[in-house]
């Protein structure tokens, strides 16, 4: 069976993702779901202890995230956790199976943290930061995070105007650690080509 790379698609949260992958035409895998569980005695706190730091890398499973796309890389299929995030919990197992697809997109605020590693590997098509304007992906963000009760509403004002403040510094993270940085449409453009089956054994991206 011939490798299957992936596109990484990460961002700021509430940029629209989730909504990038599912209209790629490519399977996904969401990296969220690689979340700590709420009990972890890893988890990383905010500055003033008060609560989990749950825009830390260290909240999530880095290690347990690159094993699901090495899978899917090389066998096409993958059981990752499925991740409630109002209750901080896993919650069951989810069957991603590529089927015919001559690619995939792993997508989730922390996927630039693959990104060296899956150079590595040589299953890297390519890594995108999608980016947005702040006042408009802390609204959507807000809004998805309340309809869907991930937590309290003051915990997730709070956050998210912590993380407007600070969206030029997350874009600039991930673009040093080698996201290339584009808009919604831009994005299509650069993952359209490994939707082609017969981009399958192109030759990688090394762009650093």
């Amino acid at each position: 069976m011939s490798l299957r790379p992936v596109v990484l698609v990460t961002g700021p949260s509430g940029v629209g993702k989730s909504l990038f992958a599912q209209r790629t035409g490519l399977p996904v895998l969401r990296l969220d779901d690689f979340y700590k569980e709420g009990h972890d005695p890893t988890l990383p706190l905010l500055p003033d202890g008060s609560a989990v730091d749950w825009d830390s890398p260290l909240s999530w499973d880095a290690d347990a995230a690159m094993q699901a796309v090495l899978a899917l890389a090389t066998t096409g299929r993958a059981e990752p956790p499925r991740y409630d995030i109002s209750t901080s919990s896993r919650v069951g197992v989810d069957h991603v199976d590529l089927g015919e697809a001559p690619a995939f997109v792993a997508e989730g605020i922390f996927a630039a943290e693959l990104i060296a590693r899956c150079r590595e590997h040589g299953v890297l098509a390519e890594a995108l930061c999608l980016r947005g304007k702040p006042m408009q992906t802390f609204r959507r963000r807000l809004w998805r995070d309340l309809r869907e009760g991930r937590k309290s509403p003051f915990f997730l004002v709070r956050r998210g105007w912590m993380l407007m403040r600070a969206e030029h510094s997350i874009v600039e993270r991930h673009r040093a650690l080698g996201a290339r940085v584009c808009g919604k449409p831009e994005g299509y453009t650069l993952v359209e080509p490994f939707a082609r089956a017969e981009q399958v054994t192109r030759p990688l991206s090394t762009r650093s």
